[in-house]
Order: structure tokens, then C-alpha cells, then sequence
């Protein structure tokens, strides 16, 4: 029997190195390799309900493995060579109650 396996994908995290003269802080983009992350493209349904909701056309599905504590909502993450946008509020379940390596979802949107 094949063990079902994730991607590695890249998540474009921010971090404060610093603040300018005006005490603003100074963000920098940090990418961050997480890997066993699911990549499925969305039903037609939850794309027509995104559009509908959020007025953004949701691609792809990302499921996060379980233990993952990077922050998700409206980051940038890259995978099959192509920069996505993650939007909406990170879907998590009881990791007890969920039988496989994953308990988090996210949508993204194509990102230029």
C-alpha cells in the first residue's frame, strides 16, 4: 500500500529586521520550506461560492500537515514554479478526530 505524500512548498513569511529612523518597522520576506503540504485543485462549487463570498477565484487547496504553527493568513507561498496568494481564514480540525498527517486547509489565488 502507497503512503499518501505532500509537496514541498514555499511560504513567503514576513519578519521585523529592524525599524527605520521613524520608528516604522522595517519587513522583510522570509521564505520558509514546509514540506508534506497537499496540493489539490478546487471543486467548481467552492470556486463559484469564493467568488461569490470574497469576490477572489480560489485555484488550489492547500492542506497543512498537522503540528504546523507558521502563520498562513494572507501569506504568499510558491510551488510548481508559480508565486500564489493564500486568502481567507486558515480552516484547522482537532488533530485527535483527524485519522491522516493533516488538519489545517487553505485557498489560494493565482498571484503575479
Amino acid at each position: 500500500m502507497q503512503k499518501i505524500q505532500g509537496i514541498t512548498i514555499t511560504l513567503i513569511d514576513q519578519v521585523q529586521t529592524g525599524t527605520d529612523p521613524l520608528g516604522n518597522p522595517i519587513i522583510e520576506d522570509k521564505p520558509v520550506e514546509i514540506s508534506n503540504v497537499l496540493v489539490a485543485p478546487v471543486s467548481a462549487d467552492d470556486i463559484t461560492n469564493q467568488l461569490n463570498l470574497t469576490g477572489r477565484k480560489a485555484v488550489y487547496t492547500l492542506a497543512i500537515p498537522k503540528g504546523d504553527t507558521h502563520d498562513w493568513e494572507n501569506k504568499s507561498v510558491v510551488f510548481f514554479g508559480q508565486r500564489w496568494k493564500v486568502f481567507g481564514m486558515p480552516l484547522e480540525g482537532i488533530d485527535d478526530l483527524i485519522p491522516l498527517d493533516w488538519n489545517k486547509k487553505v485557498m489560494v489565488e493565482r498571484y503575479a
